[in-house]
């Protein structure tokens, strides 16, 4: 399924032999070292660039097993996304499609666990500080978010932060307020969220614990063709880094075909 797709190419499915674990098959360039020296020939290195990885499940999150420098990850898809920016101890970077390999006429038929594009099906979600909301008017891109947390850092008084449940899915994004301090539940439906990013001044929000990455979407103003609104974030949880969410949201949903 994987021999003739671009190197990091990839399919995550159930472990068949390790319970509770999951199987990464990946599409590499080249064959690793040790291959190379055995001298195979030209076919059976072909037969090379399809390498197998195990992650494992621990109560701290998920992770490459037996690759001690790779981090605990909250969630699966947080691995995949992640994996996608760096590749960390993968042969290379994740590639993660810009549509759903089902869609595409000669791609063979896969399960709904067989792509990352179908992580967007299941829906992917963790817990971020929720920062604040700021009109915008048709400011978009990167300008929006760096503006909407330069008001947001010299409002007075500050605005109150609350931890809610960032859901991306085929549907949009969702947040629910765990607390219920500010709102119960938002939705923004994916043809009306245009952008994604991090800070590009990559400022930190100073919270009970360390200083987080803030980040931000950008989504037309409920009842309006033309204004916007920026929705900022921070970090909550390390193992769900920002700039995973934000690769998440940016490839997979805004990527993906839709209208505007």
């Amino acid at each position: 399924m994987l021999k003739d797709k671009e190197p990091g190419s990839f399919i995550v499915r159930d472990s068949h032999s390790f319970r509770g674990a999951y199987g990464l098959a990946m599409k590499v360039a080249t064959p690793p070292p040790s291959v190379l020296q055995l001298n195979k020939k030209a076919g059976d290195l072909a037969n090379e660039l399809v390498r197998h990885f195990l992650i494992e499940c621990t109560p701290k999150g998920v992770r490459l097993k037996g690759c001690p420098n790779e981090p605990y990850f909250g969630s699966l898809t947080a691995l995949v996304c992640q994996h996608s920016i760096t590749p960390l101890a993968l042969p290379c970077k994740l590639l993660i499609p810009d549509r759903d390999p089902l869609e595409i006429a000669d791609s063979a038929p896969q399960t709904a666990a067989n792509s990352a594009a179908e992580l967007l099906k299941q829906g992917a979600a963790c817990n971020v500080w929720y920062l604040n909301s700021v009109e915008m008017e048709s400011l978009t891109g990167h300008q929006a978010v760096q503006k909407a947390l330069s008001l947001t850092l010299v409002q007075e008084p500050p605005p109150l932060c609350t931890v809610v449940h960032f859901k991306v899915s085929a549907q949009g994004i969702t947040l629910t307020d765990n607390q219920r301090k500010l709102f119960f539940r938002r939705h923004y439906p994916v043809s009306s969220v245009i952008f994604c990013a991090l800070d590009p001044q990559d400022r930190k929000w100073i919270t009970d614990g360390p200083c987080s990455r803030v980040f931000g979407f950008v989504a037309r103003k409920q009842g309006s063709g033309t204004d916007n609104v920026c929705h900022l974030f921070a970090e909550h949880d390390p193992e769900q880094p920002a700039s995973a969410i934000v690769n998440f949201v940016s490839k997979v949903m805004i990527g993906s075909p839709k209208k505007i």
